[in-house]
C-alpha cells in the first residue's frame, strides 16, 4: 500500500525521513512531497499531488499537511482509503487566525525567517503556504461523509488544537478514532517520534498484505 505523508509548517518533507525508511522496511511505499513551490492554494496543491501518485493510498498528515490529506479525499475518495491527521483541523481558519496569518506573512516578507525558526524553507515560500492556510475550505463535511479509517493523534499540550477539538473531530468520522500523546505540542510527529512511529504501524497494519 501506498502511504502519502504530507509535512507541516515549517519543516518540509525531510520531517518524514524516519518514517520514510521505516514504512519501506516493513513493505510500505511511501511518497513524501514538498508542498511549497506549488502557490497558494491547497486545493490546487491536492490536484497536483493527485497527479503525482498513482492508485489508492493512506494519507498521513501533519497540521498543515493534514489540511492537504482533507483536499485529497475531496478531490478523489475512490482513491484515499484511509487517513491520519496530526495536529490539524478541518474546519476553516477563524477571523483572529486569519488576522494572525496575515501578521506572519507580513512580517515574513519584510524581515525574513525568524533565528528561532528549525527550517531551511525560503521566507516566501513559508509566507505562499500560510496564504494557502489562511484560504482554505472548511472541509468538515469531508471527515463525516469519509468512508475509510480516519486516525486523529494530538498533543495534550497542542496550543493551535485542543483534546477536545481533536476528540470532537474523530467523532464526527464515520470510522474515527483518537490517539492523544501526553506531554506533546503541536508538531507530535517530531517531538515524540518513537510514539508517533508505532501509532501509525498500528493504524496500517489493516493493509499489510
Amino acid at each position: 500500500m501506498k502511504v502519502m505523508l504530507l509535512h507541516a509548517w515549517p519543516p518540509d518533507e525531510s520531517m518524514w525521513a524516519r518514517q520514510v525508511a521505516l514504512l519501506r522496511e516493513v513493505g510500505f511505499e511511501p511518497h513524501a512531497p514538498r508542498l511549497y513551490g506549488r502557490k497558494a492554494s491547497i486545493d490546487g496543491w491536492a490536484a497536483r499531488l493527485l497527479e503525482e501518485l498513482d492508485g489508492p493510498f493512506v494519507a498521513v498528515g501533519a497540521s498543515m499537511g493534514g489540511y492537504c490529506a482533507l483536499a485529497l479525499a475531496r478531490r478523489a475518495p475512490e482513491r484515499v482509503v484511509g487517513i491520519v491527521l496530526a495536529g490539524s483541523k478541518a474546519v476553516a481558519d477563524e477571523m483572529p487566525r486569519r488576522v494572525y496569518r496575515n501578521e506572519l506573512i507580513a512580517r515574513l516578507r519584510e524581515r525574513g525567517v525568524p533565528d528561532d525558526f528549525e527550517t531551511e524553507v525560503e521566507a516566501e515560500d513559508l509566507a505562499v503556504a500560510q496564504e494557502a492556510m489562511r484560504d482554505r475550505l472548511d472541509l468538515s463535511g469531508v471527515v463525516a461523509s469519509f468512508g475509510g479509517p480516519l486516525l486523529v493523534c494530538v498533543g495534550d499540550g497542542d496550543e493551535i488544537v485542543s483534546v477536545d477539538e481533536a476528540r470532537d473531530l474523530a467523532a464526527s468520522a464515520i470510522r474515527g478514532s483518537l490517539e492523544t500523546f501526553e506531554g506533546a505540542g503541536h508538531l507530535l510527529t517530531i517531538e515524540q517520534p518513537e510514539r508517533f512511529d508505532a501509532v501509525l504501524l498500528e493504524f496500517l497494519e489493516q493493509w499489510k498484505t
